[in-house]
């Protein structure tokens, strides 16, 4: 007796929204703290000790007497802001070369487009910014930079074998066949079959590009060891943690909620596309 295969169900409706909902309540906080903050810190008082939540100071003092509320409230834009315009760059360098190295019909540029990334692939990122770190001192501009080129061959790996997968299509060959300029296959159509995929791993580059921030911050790469940011909150107060712990806790769980509800949102907007596609699970 011949049984036929289980149905694919979509993704439950309920399951999208509760995932849109906690990725939005978690990334709410850091974000206004990030990009609102600054606007309500108001003038520095005077530095003092104190390590309970009161006397002026909402959550204590750091380990140099100031306010850790104006520190939080100051930190949050160089991550956020930086990992940004690390991630956007990314795929602004990724993008192109991929479409192009999916289109080509000549196996050696493929190579020469590809290939002088993997050298990237080849040193740890942690490495990296090491290097970084002992030749010069990046701002955050250059900071963004590096950011951006550590996660341009990832990216563009990902680009080119999605857009591999769309550019061997007939309709692909038909728009060559009827002269199609390239711009017209690589973004019009190419470029718009591959948009899901890039969605799903914009989440996940934009998280690893606020690691890569964070812990650039941590080691003090492209930020000044006095500057008002969340990791260096975190690297500077984590010897008095059992002391003062608002300092290295509330920056941390910052960063944790930004990183966890930035994949929450992502994963939920791709949920809600398959269901109104009546795609698979």
């Amino acid at each position: 007796m011949k049984t036929s295969p289980p149905e694919l169900r979509p993704v439950p409706a309920r399951r999208s929204r509760g995932q849109a909902v906690l990725g939005g309540a978690l990334i709410a906080v850091p974000l206004l703290l990030a990009l609102l903050g600054p606007w309500f810190v108001g003038e520095p008082g005077p530095r003092g000790v104190s390590f309970t939540l009161g006397d002026g100071h909402w959550l204590g003092t750091d380990f140099i007497g100031r306010d850790v509320w104006r520190q939080v409230l100051l930190g949050g834009r160089s991550v956020v802001v930086t990992a940004l315009v690390a991630t956007a760059l990314a795929y602004v360098i990724a993008l192109p070369i991929g479409l192009a190295a999916a289109l080509t019909h000549r196996p050696w540029v493929e190579e020469g487009l590809m290939r002088p990334w993997d050298v990237l692939l080849a040193i740890p990122s942690l490495l990296l910014l090491l290097i970084v770190a002992t030749l010069f001192s990046p701002g955050p501009a250059g900071l963004a930079l590096i950011v951006a080129l550590i996660n341009v061959p990832d990216a563009l790996r990902i680009v080119r074998a999605c857009a591999a997968d769309a550019a061997s299509r007939p309709a692909v060959e038909a728009m060559r066949m009827q002269g199609e300029s390239w711009w017209r296959m690589a973004v019009g159509y190419v470029g718009r079959s591959i948009t899901r995929v890039l969605t799903a791993d914009a989440g996940v580059r934009l998280t690893g590009a606020l690691y890569l921030v964070a812990t650039a911050a941590f080691l003090g790469v492209g930020i000044t060891p006095d500057a008002a940011d969340w990791a260096v909150m975190v690297d500077r107060n984590r010897t008095g943690l059992f002391i003062q712990p608002w300092a290295v806790v509330v920056p941390a769980l910052l960063i944790v909620a930004l990183t966890t509800g930035t994949n929450l949102l992502f994963d939920a907007a791709l949920a809600r596309r398959a269901v109104r596609k009546g795609g698979p699970r």
